[in-house]
């Protein structure tokens, strides 16, 4: 076994790479970005090196540095995780060169497996049934458009060297065509550098069924079963589960078998996933990721086994840990992505600080989080927005829901915009306890799963409340820590009783909502340490206490578990897990001026500039694209607010720019 390993990667897999390695024993390395200096991975690593600049190009997709700082910290292999260089033939034969141990797959069944153009081949030459399309060498424009009107409209255009739902467009028409390949040559071209694609009939009520294998350097090769990634957005998974809902045995063995062949075929050794669609009865190979998964603990959950284990120990030489015969599914997992992402805007990535972040309370082989994050550090512009991958476990599906939903509940993140609130709906939905699964899931569902379906609250009056009293304890404290630090603390001024000469002592406050109302509420201090609250709805009796568990609220003798945290002026309860904001306005400030922003064009996010599709003096019509921003591994392209005339763009491609800055000014709309 290795002494010492380096993780060529960051985030939450580094860390889930590491816990492994330190209970087997082995030291490891972390490199880290100039963005990712101080972050958890580097921080449980027993050394971190530094490997460049935030741009991946520049750090962690740069195969001279990794090799290097490898070599100088003596480490014997290098883990890649996923993403990144994880399926670069190029980045193993260099490791190979340098003497270092690669953990995955010889460079040939990368090649071979990690295009999506040369396994549908090998599949094909195989026997595998394929979804009609086109995956051929020739990458001319004219000629992908001719495959795609001859395969038929809708159809799917996937980046060949990759996956991750990054370099992949739906196209409903042969006029959105050449736009869409544009598109997602650049896209695939950032996130894999390789900007070749194939094209695919787009199936319209598909499953996504994947497969894990396992091979070693001895012949042995396993199928660890199937997980079911079904619910999507963006084509990138946000629920999987294993085993699949409603997989009878019969055909497990069949894909298993096919899963299994398609590893053979290609001298395969190490962990990879076969990927399948399917529909009604049939199925489809799409492609293999010569990688580990993102979604591999449920494997872990209802398999018992460390599938990062198993990758050191094939790695090293050693056989494959168990037979066939000894593997076997027990109970039912599932895994949730937490995303750092707006699902109202289209599930636009959000940057930003975690200002609060509490986790779902973790129980061996039940409840499992894996996270690269603390409170208090930031989500960039720079990778990938998931926040954390929550796991649960349950001796069936129906209790790994249950579990599930209380875990989900448990979350609480302040900072950034989430999915909790998405993946909350889906928890609960009823299609979704039914196994009613499918890609088009949250398209289908989202009046009922999107933010503007869901309440935002109960009871506003345990919202206000909560705010309410929280202000109050906080600007006691300041108060109280002013007098300790004075010269007299035992002045009346500096008492916190609200005491008013011939009149009961109150104070009042004012909130601010999401809609821009604003409420004003009244507190008075009872002798019981509790208070009189006069909200909108009526008077309450409320107290705020502090316990092991954290804040209770009782409100006319109904109790509460909530948080309340505070940043400046913004103030946000949380109830259950769900965030309820609202910003404390001060009434003698000053109005605020808003911007004007019908005649502009601003950065929703972080980002850098792409593209630029219009210039000074150019007439446009209403939502025409302006300009390309990329983002998190994701392009987004912002359109015209307005029918107008453009009289300034304000920066060029290849800038960076923060959320909010102006990009593109009109100079009048059309009459």
């Amino acid at each position: 076994m290795f002494r010492k390993i380096l993780i060529a990667n960051r985030g939450e897999i580094a860390c889930r790479v590491i816990a492994t390695a330190r209970r087997l024993g082995i030291a490891t390395v972390a490199v880290y970005s100039e963005a990712d200096a101080g972050a958890r991975h580097t921080r449980l690593a027993d050394e971190a090196w530094p490997i460049g600049p935030a741009p991946a190009r520049e750090s962690y997709l740069s195969i001279p540095k990794i090799i290097d700082v490898a070599r100088r910290s003596g480490a014997e292999a290098i883990h890649p995780g996923y993403g990144f260089l994880s399926e670069n033939a190029t980045f193993a034969e260099a490791c190979a060169e340098a003497g270092i141990v690669f953990i995955g797959p010889p460079p040939a069944a990368i090649r071979a497996m990690g295009s999506k153009a040369e396994s549908k081949a090998l599949m094909e030459r195989s026997g595998v049934p394929l979804v009609p399309g086109y995956h051929g060498e020739a990458q001319d424009p004219a000629l992908l458009a001719d495959a795609a009107a001859r395969i038929g409209f809708p159809v799917l255009i996937k980046a060949s060297a990759g996956g991750g739902g990054k370099g992949m467009r739906v196209v409903d028409t042969p006029d959105d065509f050449a736009a869409a390949l544009e598109g997602a040559r650049r896209e695939a071209l950032a996130s894999f550098g390789d900007d070749r694609v194939l094209i695919e009939k787009y199936l319209t009520r598909p499953r996504h069924i994947e497969i894990q294998v396992f091979a070693d350097g001895h012949g042995n090769t396993v199928s660890l079963f199937e997980r079911d990634c079904s619910i999507q957005r963006r084509h990138q998974k946000v629920l999987e589960e294993a085993p699949a809902p409603g997989m009878d045995p019969a055909r497990r063995q069949v894909m298993g078998e096919a899963a299994v062949a398609a590893a053979r075929a290609v001298g395969y050794v190490g962990a990879g996933t076969v990927e399948f669609i399917a529909e009604g009865d049939a199925f489809y190979f799409m492609e293999m990721n010569t990688r580990l998964q993102v979604e591999h603990p449920v494997t872990e959950m209802v398999t018992g086994l460390d599938l990062v284990e198993w990758q050191f120990r094939v790695a090293a030489g050693e056989p494959l840990p168990l037979p066939p015969e000894r593997l076997a599914i027990r109970g039912h997992a599932i895994e949730a992505r937490v995303y750092a992402e707006d699902p109202g805007r289209d599930f636009l990535p959000s940057t930003g600080r975690l200002t609060h972040l509490r986790q779902p309370r973790e129980t061996p082989g039940e409840v499992r989080v894996d996270t690269g994050v603390r409170q208090g550090d930031a989500i960039t512009p720079h990778y990938d927005p998931m926040i954390a991958k929550l796991i649960v476990w349950g001796a069936d599906r129906p209790a790994a829901l249950r579990r599930l939903a209380a875990a989900l509940a448990e979350y609480e993140v302040v900072g950034v915009e989430t999915n909790l609130g998405l993946l909350r709906a889906i928890a609960a939905h009823p299609a979704f306890g039914a196994a009613e699964l499918d890609t088009g899931f949250i398209a289908r569902h989202g009046a009922q799963l999107l933010p503007d379906a869901q309440p935002s609250s109960p009871d506003e009056s345990v919202v206000l409340s909560a705010a309410a009293l929280a202000a109050v304890r906080e600007q006691d404290a300041a108060i109280q820590a002013a007098a300790r630090a004075s010269g007299d603390p035992w002045s009346p001024w500096a008492a916190v009783d609200a005491w008013r000469m011939n009149g009961d002592g109150y104070q009042d406050l004012h909130f601010r909502r999401g809609d821009g109302t604003t409420v004003a509420l009244r507190t008075h201090p009872l002798p019981d340490g509790g208070f009189r609250v006069d909200l909108p709805a009526g008077p309450v009796t409320a107290r705020l206490d502090d316990d092991a568990d954290g804040l209770l609220l009782t409100m006319d003798g109904v109790s509460r578990r909530l948080s309340v945290t505070r940043r400046g002026d913004a103030i946000a309860v949380i109830i259950a897990g769900r965030n309820h904001a609202l910003t404390q306005v001060d009434p003698l400030a000053p109005p605020r001026v808003e911007a004007a922003g019908g005649d502009r064009v601003t950065a929703p996010i972080p980002a850098r500039v792409t593209r630029i599709l219009v210039a000074p003096g150019d007439s446009v019509p209403k939502n025409a694209p302006l300009l390309v921003i990329e983002a998190m591994k994701m392009e987004l392209t912002l359109r015209a607010p307005m029918e107008g005339t453009i009289a300034r763009v304000l920066h060029a491609v290849g800038e960076m720019v923060e959320e909010g800055t102006e990009l593109v000014t009109f100079a009048a709309a059309a009459d």
